[in-house]
């Protein structure tokens, strides 16, 4: 039996409506605001404090005569934390803005080669160089320029935002291991 035109054509339609939603929810997404909102998302994300302590508060009034002991059973002391989160911070930052960065040779790279920092300023340098890195992070992926989602050229795959969620990752992660050492030692008042 052969159907109308009219029922034909109402039945296209029909089918086009969740194609046409789709396009339409794609296109909300892709918004302004929502692509602004991804980059503020982002921007807190590095700074931490959402869901566990920031960066700041775990790293100041950390005493210096326990920057470098490493607990029982704790496999590392909060300095060897402080300067690999430099350091990795710092490669991941690089690696996202500079196609000519060449990253340390890894492991051994990425950790310093003492438990504790040579002196008070080494650990202040560190501290302020962490935070310098982490702000210039912020700066890349607030940036509206900046493509989140575009493959960066020099690597072989990634985008700007899984370097952003990486580096995020990788500090909340060791922000950790840096309070469990800080309850170890009794020093850490937070929760």
């Amino acid at each position: 039996m052969k159907q109308s035109g009219k029922k034909k054509a109402s039945k296209r339609a029909a089918a086009s409506k969740p194609a046409r939603r789709r396009e339409s929810r794609a296109k909300a997404d892709a918004s302004p605001a929502n692509d602004k909102a991804l980059r503020e998302q982002l921007a807190k994300l590095l700074d931490g404090g959402m869901a566990h302590a920031s960066w700041q508060d775990v790293v100041a009034e950390m005493p210096e005569n326990l920057r470098g002991v490493k607990p029982q059973g704790a496999p590392h002391t909060a300095w060897q934390l402080l300067e690999h989160m430099r350091i990795a911070q710092w490669d991941i930052l690089e690696f996202s803005r500079n196609p000519k960065h060449v990253s340390p040779q890894f492991p051994e790279g990425y950790w310093p080669s003492t438990d504790a920092p040579p002196n008070a300023e080494a650990w202040e340098k560190s501290a302020k160089a962490f935070g310098r890195d982490l702000a210039e992070m912020k700066k890349l992926v607030s940036d509206p320029k900046t493509n989140l989602c575009a493959k960066i050229a020099h690597g072989d795959g990634q985008t700007i935002l899984r370097e952003a969620l990486l580096a995020a990752d990788h500090n909340a992660y060791h922000l950790g291991q840096i309070v469990l050492v800080r309850k170890l030692l009794g020093v850490w008042q937070g929760s």
